[in-house]
């Protein structure tokens, strides 16, 4: 008699933290602009809502708009002329 391999279960998925505010870069399932406001060490930044996210995969210096999602800068916005 053959023996199939049991399927691998995946991993259950923890619970979003549940936000207090309008919009929460962290759990939102869209990316969102915000403004630099200060960068700090080690590939982080603090934006205009207050949070601290990565800037690690982007050039993004203070004041610049940042797109964000799970409080990761994942492009840096360009400003209209």
């Amino acid at each position: 008699m053959t023996t199939l391999p049991t399927p691998a279960v995946p991993p259950r998925r923890r619970a979003a933290p549940e936000c207090h505010a309008e919009v929460c870069v962290t759990c939102s399932d869209e990316a969102v602009a915000v403004r630099v406001t200060e960068l700090l060490d080690d590939g982080l930044a603090l934006v205009d809502t207050g949070e601290e996210i990565s800037v690690a995969l982007v050039d993004a210096k203070a004041g610049d708009r940042v797109l964000v999602h799970a409080k990761e800068a994942i492009a840096v916005l360009e400003e209209p002329p």
